[in-house]
C-alpha cells in the first residue's frame, strides 16, 4: 500500500477508535459496499477490537425481537454499558438498502452518544445476516461498544449464521404460533444458549414452555444448558431474568471458561472462512471476465463446467 493510503487508513481508523460517530458510519458504508480503503482500515481497528460482549438476537418474524432489543438498550444503558446494534434487514427491492423498520422502532436511542444503531441490508446474502455483518460488529467494537447486539432479519429456515457471529444467541419464540415446531425443523434450538418466550400474556406460554423443555431434553445429557425465560417485551415484564441469564453466558463460572473461549475460536474461524470465500468469489470473477472464452465453451458444451471450474481455480490457486 502507498504511503499515503497508508496514512489516510490509520487518520480514519484514528477517528473511529476516537469515537468519532460520523467517521464510523461512513466506514460501514464503505465495508459494505466492500471498498478496498474501508478493509485497510477494518485491519487497522481489529486488534483494537475483542473487549465487547456479541448478543445475537434471532427467532421468527413477529416474534417481537425488535421490541426486545429496545428495551435490552434501555436496560443496559441504565446499567452504564455503551451498545452497538447491529439490525439486519430485508434489502428493498427499490434502493437496493435496508428496510429501515427497526431503526424507527429504536429512534428514541437516537441522541443517546453511549448508544449506536446500523441498519443493514442483506443484500441476497443467506443465514438472515448480511456479509458485512461482522465487520460492522468489529468497528463498534473497536468504538469501545461494550454489549453489540446482532438482531437477524428473522426469516426462519436460514438463521443459523448467527451462532458463529455471536457469544451468546437468544432465540425468541411466541406461543400460540407453532414457532416451536418450526424451531426444529429450521435447526435455531440447536443454537440458542438463551430461549425467549415473548408475549408470555398469551394463553399458551406455559404450554410452550413445556414443549420447548421437552424438545431440550430430548437432545440427550450431553447437550449444553439452554434457559429458558418468559417475558412481555412490550411491557418489560421478565427481561431483568432474561437479562440475568445473558449475564451468566457472559460471565460463565467455573469450566464454562473453556466454552466461551471455544466460542470466540468459532467466531475467528467463521469470519476467516467468510473472508477467504470472498475473496476468492472476487478473484474468480475477475479470471472469468478476462477469459470469457471459457464462458462461451461451457455455454457451447465443448467444456463442462465442472473441468472449466478446476482450470479456474488451479489458475487463481497457482497466483
Amino acid at each position: 500500500m502507498a504511503e499515503g493510503a497508508q496514512s489516510t487508513a490509520e487518520v480514519r481508523a484514528q477517528a473511529v477508535t476516537g469515537g468519532d460517530t460520523r467517521a464510523a458510519a461512513r466506514l460501514m458504508r464503505d465495508l459494505e459496499d466492500g471498498l478496498p480503503q474501508a478493509v485497510a482500515v477494518l485491519k487497522r481497528l481489529y486488534r483494537a477490537s475483542g473487549k465487547a460482549f456479541v448478543l445475537g438476537i434471532t427467532g421468527n418474524p413477529g416474534a417481537g425481537k425488535s421490541t426486545l432489543v429496545d428495551v435490552l438498550i434501555e436496560r443496559y444503558r441504565a446499567r452504564g454499558l455503551r451498545v452497538g446494534v447491529v439490525a439486519v434487514d430485508p434489502t428493498s427491492p427499490f434502493s437496493g438498502g435496508a428496510i429501515l423498520g427497526d431503526r424507527i422502532r429504536m429512534s428514541r436511542h437516537s441522541t443517546d452518544p453511549g448508544v449506536f444503531i446500523r441498519s443493514m441490508a442483506t443484500r441476497g446474502h443467506l443465514g438472515g445476516l448480511s456479509r458485512a455483518t461482522a465487520d460492522v460488529v468489529t468497528v463498534l467494537d473497536a468504538m469501545g461498544f461494550e454489549m453489540i447486539l446482532v438482531e437477524t432479519v428473522g426469516v426462519g429456515q436460514d438463521e443459523v449464521e448467527i451462532v458463529a457471529q455471536a457469544e451468546s444467541t437468544v432465540v425468541v419464540t411466541v406461543p400460540g404460533l407453532g414457532d416451536e415446531i418450526q424451531a426444529i425443523k429450521a435447526g435455531i434450538l440447536e443454537i440458542a444458549d438463551v430461549l425467549v418466550v415473548n408475549k408470555s400474556d398469551r394463553e399458551g406460554a406455559d404450554r410452550s414452555v413445556r414443549d420447548l423443555r421437552s424438545m431440550l431434553e430430548l437432545r440427550g445429557h450431553e447437550a449444553r444448558q439452554v434457559e429458558i425465560v418468559k417475558t412481555v417485551a412490550a411491557t418489560g415484564a421478565g427481561v431483568e431474568e432474561l437479562m440475568a441469564a445473558i449475564e451468566r453466558q457472559r460471565h460463565p463460572a467455573g469450566s464454562d471458561d473453556a466454552a466461551l473461549a471455544r466460542r470466540r475460536r468459532q467466531r475467528a474461524e467463521a469470519l476467516l472462512g467468510e473472508v477467504i470465500q470472498d475473496r476468492m468469489r472476487r478473484a474468480a470473477a475477475r479470471l472469468l471476465a478476462a477469459h470469457p472464452d471459457i464462458i462461451d465453451q461451457v455455454a457451447a458444451r465443448s467444456v463442462d463446467p465442472y473441468s472449466a471450474a478446476d482450470d479456474i481455480l488451479a489458475e487463481l490457486l497457482a497466483r
